[in-house]
């Protein structure tokens, strides 16, 4: 029997371990599927009920005085790590210092 060209891949023998395990991680159940899709979809419309509630927040802090884009910018930074932000605002003051704005 001649050589088979395998494109210069080395062939790999699939054991009966392997096929099983192969046959397992491709088998599909209709049921498994639809709760996969149904858990996301409650998940994607419970993040856009949190966003409209986060934009409720901020309009009514907007019609009570605040300033909502700084508040936005205080949440940001509030989500960094504490040393990172202080290095940003030393290079920050140094960058505002070295063009004579501050």
């Amino acid at each position: 029997m001649p050589p088979v060209d395998t494109g210069g891949r080395i062939p790999v023998k699939n054991t009966a371990a392997d096929i099983a395990v192969s046959d397992h991680s491709y088998s599909v159940t209709a049921d498994d599927l639809r709760q996969f899709i149904e858990r996301f979809e409650h998940l994607a419309a419970e993040k856009k009920d949190i966003a409209e509630q986060q934009k409720d927040v901020m309009a009514e802090a907007k019609a009570r005085g605040y300033d909502t884009k700084v508040m936005k910018i205080i949440i940001a930074m509030r989500k960094r790590d504490r040393d990172d932000l202080a290095a940003e605002e030393a290079t920050l003051d140094l960058y505002m210092q070295a063009l004579g704005a501050r």
